[in-house]
């Protein structure tokens, strides 16, 4: 989010551009290339969306963020929104309409709002509930700094990325990118060159690396924000660290793989199930901890690291789900059965 936006206005940038041609500076033939990023900025930016929340009192704008029209409502993201019932929203053909919170999900940092009469141009996107390719062309398509419909251009750089949450639950099978996205984008879609949103901009980390909400777990969220206002996320109760070379040494495991249980919180699915590290043991003076449950697969999927774990509970479960989760204990494989639950209520600031 920005808390300013530019007053640079389309009409004035066509007026530059007509006072170039007027020195007989001819612009460039675009390239087949560059028109398939023509053809999808004209083909989605109508349902792009700038989302201005109002400051204390009505006193100017709090910020401005991004949205996206999908099946008549708009998605953006929950820190976008906040804790504002209502926001304003200006299409591209400045328009502006008024939107009211029809659900949030803080855990997920993703909040749906409703508006009256769109526009007569919106007809929405759909969302890609696939994994996207690695190296696949994307565009960034919102408001980054305030300056309305824009487009940057990148590829998806990784998947099964975790972004940080103030619930102090991880956001999991986020999207890494190098498209470049500012603040003012959050919330935009990242869209393929199909024109459909692979993931909803969460945040931007540096000139090369920004991250994007994946279309799969705004799959499972949005209708869910739309039909009961939340989103009820699956839930173990566990703390784990990965197993790299020095955890697997210190617990006698044949491979550096899998997630280590550290901690089981009380009164959680996990509790009496999975048994965490007991002891600790020091390799080159550092504590390491030893002696619990190595989670190797759950329901017959390798869980290689803590990404993956995170990555499958949000995707493939709910809460009151039966799962057969396979550890490695004492040095021996054996499965156990645990059903998950609602993950419980979290003061975010």
């Amino acid at each position: 989010m920005t808390p300013h936006r530019s007053h640079l206005s389309r009409r004035r940038l066509i007026q530059l551009a007509g006072a170039g041609a007027a020195l007989g500076i001819a612009p460039p033939a675009a390239s087949d290339e560059d028109s398939r990023y023509v053809d999808v900025y004209e083909d989605t930016i109508d349902d792009v969306v700038l989302v201005s929340v109002a400051g204390v009192d009505g006193d100017g704008p709090a910020g401005l963020g991004s949205g996206f029209v999908l099946d008549d409502y708009v998605v953006t993201n929950e820190h976008v929104v906040g804790d504002a019932d209502e926001v304003e929203l200006q299409f591209r053909d400045e328009q502006w309409r008024t939107g009211s919170a029809v659900g949030t999900d803080v855990h997920s940092d993703l909040a749906v709002l409703e508006a009256d009469d769109l526009p007569d141009a919106v007809d929405g996107f759909s969302l890609v509930d696939d994994e996207p390719e690695i190296g696949q062309e994307v565009v960034a398509l919102g408001n980054p700094l305030g300056l309305d419909a824009s487009i940057s251009r990148g590829i998806v750089s990784g998947v099964d990325r975790s972004l940080p949450s103030p619930t102090g639950f991880s956001i999991p099978a986020a999207i890494q990118t190098d498209a470049p996205v500012d603040p003012g984008n959050s919330g935009g879609p990242l869209v393929d060159l199909g024109g459909d949103v692979l993931g909803i901009v969460f945040a931007g980390a540096g000139r090369t690396v920004g991250f994007a909400i994946s279309g799969q777990l705004a799959d499972r969220v949005v209708p869910a924000l739309v039909e009961d206002g939340e989103y009820q996320h699956a839930y173990m109760g566990v703390g784990v660290e990965p197993v790299g070379p020095l955890i697997a040494d210190a617990n006698d495991l044949e491979e550096p793989r899998g997630v280590l249980i550290v901690d089981v919180a009380s009164d959680a699915p996990a509790a009496g199930v999975l048994e965490p590290a007991d002891d600790v043991s020091i390799v080159d003076d550092a504590p390491i901890p030893v002696g619990g449950d190595v989670v190797v697969a759950i329901d017959d999927e390798e869980i290689p690291n803590q990404e993956q774990l995170s990555s499958y509970l949000a995707l493939e479960t709910s809460p009151d789900d039966e799962i057969d989760v396979e550890v490695i204990r004492d040095g021996e494989r054996e499965t156990v059965e645990l059903t998950l639950e609602e993950r419980p209520d979290v003061d975010a600031p």
